[in-house]
This record gives structure tokens, C-alpha cells and sequence, in this order.
């Protein structure tokens, strides 16, 4: 974490040891005692204090001799926050070794570097789009050989009796691929359950979630969502496409793996947080490319989860990226088709094309489709509220990996058997044309010549059943599969996300709304005597699935561009946009959306855009973290590893003083600021002034040494220091940043949050009217109160 002090756990202890300290006013006016020690080795003393929290949400009441209304004091509660998540470090560290190479560097050196941020970018759309192009193809060959040893052993048995061979044999099929899944994830790489995309989420937002841009998280992602897939989960393969885009990024960018030890000394200058951010938002955006053949879409969505770092050249990279994302994915699947140069796959999902005379719509029907999107923002909330108690419920009971791989499996099982038993008591059986669509139609009690239509729904991949609810000829479905299917598939889908496995919610999403928009389509032409002219089916199936899909993720600009170019066809970019829009807002009224749920339930410290609504009259100091750690210029070396050994504090910034005078006593005024992980490395290769004198031939500290060290840093508990090197002294002056970024004392807290927001601040450093440190804001003190009073609520009940 940050330079911030632990204020339950070690102040309690610090009490019972009965010291005494400085007394310090909190917001409410009343006094708490601080302890404080004396740091052994050196003069610094670090304090342990306690810091009060504010509920925004209580009404505001009148102190006594007090001009303003001040709040209501919380009981701080630090593991609200989780303390394994720290903050990237999005500023760049303009010390003297950086300025230094920045000067030596040529205007061609500048312009080879651009050149291969281009060339990295469209490194990240080909691998991206190749990994895309081999998760469908196993997926479409897996999923075939299943389906088709399940229909030829249904239609056998039916013939002559014993179809619950046929349903032990579907559910232990799907059990057995789920059963890999899952264990490769909980057992293997935790983190590459679900979707991904809160997490990338977070690390866009500044969040540095552990493990989340591993290789091997990639490799159990990919293969985690082949078996999910395969395994007939409510799942879709579409939402893990963005969380692998982000780790081919991340690790085409290095220039080497740091899993697999191999340095290739190659874009070492990318090594620091600030450009693997960028490149992080090609790859999220060329994920999103890949999956639904959506660029534009892609470039969209990385800019609403970053749009405070962007700029014109980053735009066009990451544009460039999902371009070469999609291409690939369409090229090499042209092959796998056998019809080379035919792009017509540009994404792994294809929605198919709405012709004109079924996707034209009037002006009366547009407050039929915002009905349609408050019909999707009202379920779209129901599901976020149970998948949010089932969370909890998994939290609490299912946290082993044994039981979590236990409950993957049983899910399967059941939605194997409610998909068995809606084929088996359906009576809706549909002509089966010459030109019919349906990948493995199943004719069970039907007629000849004729098939099951609620197993074009179930017996087959969710992307294929949207596409057959989007296309399907009218009259394809009746009312009751569709009312049947909507309801099952609801709760399944609710089920399943959150189980450790690899999945997505937009199909599942998207399959949802489809069926239940086509039902409202099928019964708006039941009413209306001209329903077969504006009534269809297909296009009520697409304002449905979109509803939905938006009701539940709360995606609006991004997602409609994505629905828009997933159709090809810009006719239904007005309707589509109010019905995400109205999706939102209902469901903002009764719950946030689905990944904002599993970020809070995490306990990440992830920063909203902007500060709570009533926190303008609170200033810098009613927020920062006091008192601070902070080293003198030239620092003894036994006092700083003090400092980076303390495991009851963990800082990661430490502002740096200079005394004024000859005296020496005059307070100490800032002058920079340096991190934990540069006084590790200059703790790592000796960086004392006794050493630098005596050593004549001794190499200067260049900026690669820094980088060859990103991003996993050495703990200090690797770094031998002898006695004698204790007492020598360390210069920080040409390591540290000496401009940081820092505010007055009095600076409203929409201010500082704006600053920390938008230029992803790790540390902003709170000073008086004399410049002298009084406190450091960090992102856990503003995600503190940007909770509220109900969020600390829902956290402290989901940590119980």
C-alpha cells in the first residue's frame, strides 16, 4: 500500500502498551492519542496514529463553536480495503537519471520509439486475434463431437426407450470438461476465474491486481474457457477475449517474461507502468475486436475505463490494434472455412446480417423499445442482486478449491438436466425447411421431417442460439419455449457466474434478452392485425438482448457501437442507444452493475470519476493520512531498511526533507519524493556515498537497472546489509522525484480527487503554507470515502 498508517489493528496495540504521544484533533473535535517510537538505527521516527472516516450520507448536523456543519465520525475500519491491492504508479519519476537520458536521447531515437509502440501494437492485434481464432476453432470441434454423441444417443434410445442414459450421459460429458476447467483455475491460477474484465477494470483504473497479466494466467484463461464453453455452462467465451488481449499486451510490451525468466532486450524503455498502461488499453480493446468484431467498439471501451491518460496518437494505436485484431481472427478463420479471403467473421461472435425490410422500424415503436429497456434494466437488477448474494454465499461457505470445483461441476450437472427436461416436455416441434439453420436439430417426440424448437435453444452453443433467436423465420418458437427458456436460463446464468471458472456474461446476457424480446415480438404481432408487417420477431430479439446485457453491465456508449458494428447495420444505433441508456438508469436505482458488485465484493480500491456529490466543503486534511514516514536528503542506510522491514506499515512512497539552516533546527521542507522500489534497487547494488567515494571506478546507477528490476522488485528481506553498511549514509537527491505533485492543506476534496483520478497519482503530498509535509493522500483514503455509509455496510457484511 501506500504510504498510509494501519489505523485498527497496530494503533489498538500501541494503546495496551501505554504510551504516550502528541494529542491530535479528529474531524469531530475530539482527541486521540498517538504513539509513536523511535526507529532503531537512525533518527526518523515513524508514528502510528488513527484517522477518522466520514459518512457522506448522514445527515449533516451543527458542532458546538464550529462556523460549518462537519459530519457524523465513522469507526474506521482499514480491512474494508483489502491490503493486497497497491496503486500503479501512472506518474512519471522525473529524476535526474531520467532527464539525463531524456536529453541524450536524438529526435530519431524519439521517432524509432513511436515506431515501435506501433509495431508493439500490432503485435498485440495479431497474437490477440490468433488466440481468438484458436479458442473458436476448438470450441466449434469440441462442441460438435459432444452434441453430436448426445444427439445420436438420444435418437437412438428413443426409439427404443432408456433416454436417461442419454441425460447421465450429457451430464457427465459436460461435468467431465468442466471438472478440467475448474480445476485448472481453482488450483492452479485463481485469479483467471470469470471474466476478467472487472480486474482489467481496476488496472486501468490504477489498480494493481496480483498475478492478473501473468503468462500463466493467459494459459489457464484460454483453457479455461474452452471446457466452460464446451461444458454447456451459461457461459460465453467473448468477455475472457478482453482479460487476454490485456496479458498479451502486457507482456509483448516487456519485451520478455518474467514467468518464463527469458529476456529478449528488447522495448526496455516500455518497462515502467506508464507505458504498459497504454498498451494494456490496446489489448483490452483489441480483445474486445476479437470477440465481437466490433474495432470501434474495442477503442470505446478502453475509453471509458481510461479516458483520463488518452490522447490523440494513443487513440490511434489502440484503434490500430483492434483493426489487426479483428483481421486476423477473420483471415485465419477464412482458411479454417475453407474459403479463403472471404472476411466475413469478424469477430467470435456474429450476430448475422439484419436485412432492411426486417430491421426498419417506425416512430411509435421507439417508446415500445425504452419500455423494452426498462423491462431489461428491472431484470438486469434482479440478477445483479442474486448473483451479489450468491457471492456472499460463496465468500463465506464455498472458498476451498475442492468445493469450488465441486459446485462447478454440480452446475453443470443440473443445467444438463433442466436442458434435458425442457426438450424432453416440450410439444414444440417446428418443419424442419431445406434451408433451416440449426446446427444439430433434435426430432425426440416430434413428427418426421420435423424438430424440437426448445432444443435449437438448449442443444447447442449460446452463440449459435442467439444467432437462431435473432434470424429464425417467425413462427419458429411459440410463446411458451420462449417464456420457458427465458425464466430457466435466467436463473442458470445467474448460477454460474462467479463459479470458479473461465466465463463471460455477454452471451449469457445477450441469449436471455433475445428470447424474451422475440416473445414480446411474437405477442405484439398476436395483438395487432398488421403484426407481421412491423412486428418482427428478430428485430424485438436484438432490442431485447441488448436491454438486457445492459441492465446488467451498465455499459452504455461502448456497448452501443459494439451492438451496432456486431449487426452491421447503423439502422438500429438510435434505438439501441435509448435502450442501454434506459437499461442503466432503472437498474442504477436499484443496484450498480455486475462488475462494479465483484469489485466492491473484492475490496479493491477502485476510484469512480468523480468525488461524492456532498464532499466539496471537505478539505485535503480531513482525508489525508498523518503522520507521514519521510527520510532526510542523505538518510542513514540502517534507517531506511528499518523503515522497508517495518511489515506493520509497508509503505511505498516516502516524501524526502531538507532541513533549512546551519542549525538544523528549522522544520524540514519537502523536496521530493522517492518509492520503495527505488530504494530497493539502489539498497540492491550499494549506492552509499562511503562506497561511491572509495570505489573510483564504481559504475554509475543508470535507469536500466531500475527497469531490468520491473515489475517484481525484490522484497527486503533479500537484501543482506552488513552492520557496516548500516552505518553508512545514502544520497537521494538525483534518485528522487523532485517535483511531485502536491496540494495545500485546505484544497477541497473534489480537487484532490480530480488530481489523483485523472493522473493516476500514487502519492499526492498534502504541505502547509511553509511547504512542510502534513499528510499524503492516497487512493484507499479518497475509495474510503467515496463508499458511503452503505457501502461500508455491504462490505463489512460480505467479510463477516
Amino acid at each position: 500500500m501506500a504510504n498510509i498508517t494501519k489505523k485498527v489493528s497496530w494503533s489498538s496495540r500501541a494503546d495496551e502498551s501505554g504510551a504516550a504521544g502528541e494529542a491530535t484533533p479528529l474531524l469531530n473535535g475530539s482527541d486521540k492519542r498517538q504513539h509513536s517510537r523511535e526507529l532503531s538505527g537512525g533518527g526518523a521516527v515513524f508514528q502510528i496514529g488513527r484517522l477518522s472516516n466520514v459518512d457522506l450520507e448522514e445527515e449533516i448536523t451543527s458542532d458546538e463553536g464550529s462556523h460549518r456543519e462537519r459530519p457524523k465520525e465513522i469507526p474506521h475500519n482499514e480491512k474494508l480495503l483489502s491490503l493486497k491491492y497497491e496503486s500503479l504508479d501512472y506518474d512519471n519519476i522525473e529524476n535526474q537519471l531520467f532527464l539525463e537520458e531524456e536529453r541524450r536521447m536524438s529526435y530519431l531515437g524519439f521517432r524509432c520509439l513511436e515506431i515501435s509502440r506501433w509495431v508493439v501494437c500490432g503485435l498485440i492485434g495479431f497474437l490477440t486475434g490468433l488466440i481468438a481464432c484458436f479458442i473458436d476453432i476448438v470450441v466449434e470441434q469440441l462442441a460438435g463431437i459432444k452434441y453430436q454423441v448426445v444427439k445420436e444417443n438420444i435418437e437412438r434410445f428413443t426409439e427404443v426407450g432408456g433416454l436417461s442414459l442419454s441425460l447421465i450421459l450429457w451430464a457427465v460429458l459436460n461435468s467431465v470438461f468442466v471438472m478440467v476447467g475448474a480445476i485448472i483455475v481453482a488450483f492452479f491460477e485463481p485469479i483467471a476465474a470469470g471474466s476478467g474484465i472487472p480486474q482489467i477494470k481496476c488496472y486501468l483504473n490504477g489498480v494493481k491486481v496480483p498475478r492478473v497479466v501473468r503468462l500463466k494466467t493467459l494459459v489457464v484463461k484460454v483453457c479455461g474457457v474452452i471446457c466452460s464453453v464446451v461444458g454447456g455452462l451459461a457461459v460465453g467465451k467473448e468477455g475472457p477475449m478482453i482479460h487476454s488481449g490485456a496479458v498479451v499486451a502486457a507482456g509483448v510490451s516487456q519485451g520478455r517474461s518474467t514467468s518464463l525468466k527469458k529476456d529478449f532486450k528488447i522495448f526496455e524503455y516500455f518497462r515502467r507502468d506508464t507505458e504498459k498502461r497504454d498498451f494494456v488499453s490496446a489489448g483490452a480493446a483489441a480483445g474486445v475486436s476479437a470477440a465481437f468484431g466490433a474495432p470501434v467498439g474495442g477503442v470505446l471501451f478502453s475509453l471509458e475505463e481510461g479516458a483520463s491518460f488518452w490522447n490523440q496518437m494513443l487513440t490511434w494505436r489502440i484503434f490500430f490494434a483492434s483493426m489487426i485484431s479483428t483481421f486476423t481472427l477473420n483471415f485465419f478463420l477464412s482458411i479454417y472455412h475453407n474459403n479463403p479471403g472471404d472476411l466475413s467473421n469478424p469477430g467470435l461472435i456474429n450476430f448475422g446480417r439484419f436485412e432492411n425490410d426486417s430491421v426498419a422500424y417506425y416512430l411509435y415503436e421507439i417508446p415500445l423499445f425504452i419500455a423494452m429497456g426498462a423491462i431489461g434494466g428491472l431484470l438486469g437488477a434482479l440478477f445483479n442482486i442474486l448473483n451479489y448474494w450468491l457471492t456472499i454465499f460463496r465468500i463465506r461457505y464455498v472458498h476451498r478449491p475442492c468445493l469450488q470445483v465441486m459446485e462447478a461441476m454440480l452446475v453443470a450437472a443440473v443445467t444438463a438436466t433442466v436442458s434435458f427436461t425442457m426438450i424432453y416436455f416440450s410439444n414444440d416441434c417446428q418443419p424442419l425447411g431445406p434451408e433451416h439453420t440449426e446446427e444439430y436439430p433434435l426430432q425426440l417426440f416430434c413428427a418426421d421431417g420435423e424438430y424440437n424448437s426448445m432444443a435449437t435453444a438448449f442443444f447447442n452453443t449460446p452463440e449459435r442460439s442467439v444467432r437462431s433467436l435473432f434470424h429464425n423465420q417467425p413462427g419458429s418458437y411459440n410463446p411458451l419455449t420462449l417464456g420457458l427458456f427465458t425464466l430457466t436460463y435466467f436463473f442458470l446464468a445467474c448460477w454460474t457466474y462467479g463459479l470458479t471458472v473461465s466465463a463471460g456474461v455477454f452471451i449469457p446476457s445477450l441469449l436471455i434478452g433475445a428470447a424474451w424480446g422475440r416473445l414480446c415480438g411474437i405477442l405484439l404481432s398476436a395483438i395487432s392485425a398488421t403484426g407481421s408487417i412491423w412486428a418482427d420477431p428478430g428485430k424485438y430479439a436484438l432490442i431485447g438482448a441488448a436491454a438486457q446485457l445492459g441492465g446488467i453491465v451498465r455499459m452504455t456508449l461502448s456497448l452501443t457501437v459494439i451492438m451496432v458494428e456486431a449487426t452491421g447495420n447503423v439502422t438500429y444505433g438510435l434505438p439501441i442507444m435509448l435502450v442501454l441508456m434506459t437499461a442503466k438508469i432503472v437498474g442504477d436505482y436499484f443496484v450498480e452493475g455486475l462488475y462494479d458488485i465483484h469489485i466492491k465484493l473484492q475490496s479493491i480500491p477502485f476510484l469512480h470519476w468523480e468525488a461524492p456529490a456532498t464532499s466539496h466543503w471537505l478539505t485535503a486534511r480531513e482525508v489525508m493520512s498523518s503522520p507521514v514516514t519521510c527520510l532526510n536528503k542523505i538518510e542513514k542506510v540502517g534507517t531506511i531498511v528499518d523503515i522497508l522491514s517495518n511489515t506493520s506499515t509497508n509503505h511505498n512512497g516516502f516524501p524526502v526533507v531538507v532541513v533549512q539552516g546551519d542549525s538544523g533546527e528549522e522544520p524540514a521542507k519537502l523536496c521530493g519524493l522517492i518509492l520503495r522500489s527505488q530504494l530497493i534497487v539502489l539498497l540492491k547494488h550499494k549506492v552509499f556515498v562511503e562506497l561511491a567515494r572509495s570505489r573510483l571506478t564504481q559504475r554509475k546507477l543508470l535507469l536500466k537497472d531500475f527497469r531490468d528490476a520491473y515489475p517484481r522488485f525484490p522484497p527486503i528481506q533479500s537484501i543482506h546489509v552488513s552492520q557496516d553498511e548500516r552505518e553508512c549514509m545514502m544520497d537521494l537527491s538525483e534518485f528522487m522525484n523532485p517535483t511531485p505533485y502536491t496540494v495545500p492543506q485546505e484544497t477541497s476534496l473534489p480537487r484532490v480527487f480530480k488530481l489523483v483520478r485523472a493522473l493516476g497519482l500514487r502519492h499526492l503530498v498534502v504541505v502547509d503554507d511553509e511547504n512542510r509535509v502534513v499528510g499524503l493522500v492516497t487512493r484507499k483514503d479518497l475509495a474510503r470515502y467515496h463508499l458511503g455509509k452503505h457501502g461500508l455496510e455491504e462490505l463489512q457484511l460480505a467479510q463477516t
